[in-house]
Order: C-alpha cells, then sequence, then structure tokens
C-alpha cells in the first residue's frame, strides 16, 4: 500500500496484470486487510473483479498460495508477488511465452546483484533445473525468482504438502522444485532489469518509483503560476498549486492539493503526495513525500522516503552522502545492512515532526510520531513515538 509514482505498488500490480487481459483476481490479504479492501474495494475502478481471501497467519509464498485453491477450477493461473513493480510489458510476455511454449509452468527471472535476497535460479537453455531459495552462503548465480509466475492447478495443491525451509517459511520455489525432480518442464522467462523491482526494503521503494516517474508524460491540469518553470515530464494533478519561482525538473509528480513554492527546486524522480506542502527555498530530490506532509521553508529533502503527515521545521536538512562516498547502512531488524547506494537520506515514519534546524545523517530512520527538537543532529535510528532533545548549559556573565 505504500506509494510508488502516485499509486499504491499493489496497484501498479494489479494494472498490469489487467493490461495483460486479467480481468478477474483472488487477492491474499492479512496484515492490514481491512485497508486494502477500503482502496481497492470490488475492483471496478481499476476495471476488474477482485475477490479477497484472507490468509489467517503469513507463513511464505506457498502458504498464501495454498489458501486460494479450493476456489480455483481452471486448468492455469497467473501468479504475481504483491510487493513488485512490474512494467506491464512484463506480464504480457510471461502469459505469451507460456502459451506459445506449452510448458507445464512458467516462471520470470531476472539479473540481481544481491541473489541472496531471493531465489536463485539455474537454467539450461530456457528451462529451470534448480531453484534454492535464499542461499545462505554459497552464491549460485546472479539469476533469480522475478515473483510472477503462470502455474497449473496441481501447484496450488502442491503448496499445501511444502514443509516448512530453513528460514520457516512454507516456500513457493519449493513447489517449483518438486515440480522440477519429477522432470515437469519449467519455463524462464528473462526480465529486463529496468522493468522490475523488487520492494523489501525502504531503498527499494525508491527504485520502483524511480522505474514508475520514468513513465511519466507530461500533464498539467492544476494552477501554475507565472514565474514557475516545468521541465521535462511533470504531471501536475487537479487541484495543486505551483507558485512562482518554483523549478520543476521532471520525471516528477505533483498530486492533488499539493502546494510547492515559492522559489523552490523539484529535483527528478521526486513524487510529491496529496496536500503536501514544500515551503519557500526548500529542494527536494529523488525522495517520496507522502500525503498530508509539510516540509517548511529553507529545507533540504534528497534521497529520502517521508511518511504521511509529517511537519518538517524550517531549515530541517537530510544528509544524503558520508563523507568518506562509502555506501550507506541502514540498520534494518537489528542488523546493519548495506544499502549499495552511495546516496541515501532518511525513511521518516508517520507523524514525525523535527524542529527549526534539525540535520538528518545518512541512512536515519525516524518511527512513527517522533519529535526531534530543534538544533540536534541525529546520528542513530529512533524508535517510535519518541520526544529528542536537545539538553543545553547555558553560562550568563556581566559585561564589564
Amino acid at each position: 500500500m505504500l506509494p510508488v509514482g502516485g499509486k499504491p505498488l499493489l496497484e501498479h500490480v494489479l494494472n498490469s496484470l489487467k493490461e495483460a487481459g486479467v480481468n478477474e483476481a483472488y487477492v491474499v490479504v492479512h496484515y492490514m486487510a481491512d485497508l486494502v479492501r477500503r482502496c481497492f474495494g470490488d475492483g471496478s475502478k481499476l476495471g476488474m473483479k477482485l475477490h479477497y481471501v484472507r490468509q489467517d497467519t503469513p507463513r511464505g509464498t506457498a502458504d498464501a498460495v495454498s489458501v486460494v485453491e479450493p476456489l480455483l477450477e481452471d486448468e492455469h493461473y497467473l501468479v504475481a508477488y504483491g510487493d513488485l513493480w512490474v512494467d506491464p510489458e512484463v506480464v504480457k510476455e510471461v502469459v505469451r511465452s507460456h502459451e506459445r511454449e506449452g510448458p507445464d509452468a512458467t516462471m520470470s527471472v531476472v539479473f540481481a546483484d544481491s541473489p541472496e535476497r531471493y531465489g536463485v535460479v539455474s537454467l539450461k537453455g530456457d528451462y529451470v533445473i534448480e531453484v534454492v531459495e535464499k542461499p545462505a552462503h554459497e552464491r549460485k548465480g546472479r539469476l533469480v525468482n522475478a515473483g510472477i509466475y503462470v502455474l497449473p492447478r496441481e501447484a496450488f495443491k502442491r503448496a499445501r504438502g511444502v514443509r516448512p525451509s530453513r528460514r520457516g517459511e512454507l516456500e513457493l520455489t519449493d513447489v517449483m522444485a518438486s515440480m522440477i525432480d519429477e522432470g515437469r518442464r519449467i519455463l524462464a522467462v528473462r526480465l529486463r532489469d529496468d522493468s522490475w523491482a523488487d520492494v523489501g526494503t525502504p531503498w527499494d521503494l525508491l527504485r520502483a518509483n524511480r522505474l514508475a516517474l520514468s513513465r511519466l508524460r507530461p500533464d498539467v491540469r492544476g494552477d501554475v503560476e507565472g514565474g514557475a518553470n516545468l521541465i521535462g515530464n511533470v504531471v501536475v494533478k487537479e487541484g495543486a498549486r505551483v507558485r512562482s519561482g518554483a523549478y520543476i525538473e521532471g520525471p516528477a509528480l505533483i498530486d492533488e492539493g499539493a502546494d510547492v513554492g515559492p522559489n523552490c527546486y523539484v529535483r527528478p524522480f521526486t513524487s510529491i503526495g496529496k496536500n503536501v506542502r514544500i515551503g519557500s527555498s526548500c529542494e527536494v530530490k529523488n525522495s517520496i513525500i507522502m500525503n498530508g506532509t509539510h516540509i517548511g521553508h529553507l529545507s533540504y529533502v534528497g534521497d529520502s522516503i517521508v511518511g504521511e503527515g509529517c511537519n518538517l521545521g524550517a531549515g530541517t536538512i537530510v544528509a544524503n552522502l558520508r563523507f568518506d562516498e562509502r555506501t550507506v547502512r541502514v540498520r534494518v531488524k537489528d542488523e546493519l545492512v548495506d544499502s549499495g547506494l552511495v546516496k541515501l537520506g532518511v525513511i521518516l515514519g508517520d507523524g514525525v515532526k523535527t524542529g527549526v534546524n534539525v540535520s538528518l545523517m545518512p541512512g536515519v530512520k525516524v518511527g512513527n510520531g517522533s519529535w526531534i527538537g530543534p538544533g540536534l543532529v541525529v546520528y542513530e535510528d529512533v524508535s517510535p513515538g519518541s520526544f529528542l532533545l536537545l539538553r543545553q548549559e547555558v553560562e550568563v556573565k556581566k559585561l564589564s
């Protein structure tokens, strides 16, 4: 449900399925299921018919697939993970390839820089001969499972019998492995790197946003004052306002009700959400600014994700580059993870507030509802609901 190019990530997946000819889909839900249902309803807004199937406990991708099995009647089904950004042409190619080659099943594959995060795939020609889910140590190659399949109905039944992996999850890739062991033909469809993004980390969300915005075409429906400059593929939605002196370089999105400027600089690959206020003399680049956030004047936000309803005080500065220019590391589940990015700013939860002249260092995460007092330099993550204040000692002397 996180926004990418102005839409929830799942909406991009559903739109890609729709463009590939899918008119009806089952959406497996658990966490925040009601939010998903409220957003998409019966699917009529997307021109689809949607059904929601609850996964009682999220135990892995095979388990998610298995809960749908009693509802299926046809022989083959298209399956897509919900945390992907994928170009519609990718889904079309997976379907076309399956129909043309007539294998027992089809799965998409792509080259990845960090294959240990995925199911690593080995091929013989165009067919899969081995799948190893998230290898612990050895790297068996850089070709990985991209999370889009055409599966026979029997694969859904097999998913019910999968045993937990060493990670304790029921893996859909183990279903594929069992089919391979029995001599079934699993076709691999190779994807271009720029047609797909898996969103498993915050910085993946920025990459998906870049891919989505790169498909934009200029469309200005809001109020753009004289003296504002829009360069390249910029979308300004109805009800948005771009004030005089603003300089916006596309691809960039200014969503409904947003208010930008005056005299500010919005750089490429920035998504500014609904009812966002970007104050005077601010600069924002390669960032996602979610709905209802206010960025006060004289602030800089780069390579960052800012949640809904935040309020950044005047002069808030995000640092997105280390002095030594090494890649930025982020703490994820108590482990420092290398983002692989030389430039990465901050990840702010919903409702975060900063006082004037706050500085946030690269890779810092600030939890929902936290307040950062004026003048602070934040080097470490801030847990949700925290209030950070600078303790000051002042010595007063009489002038002689």
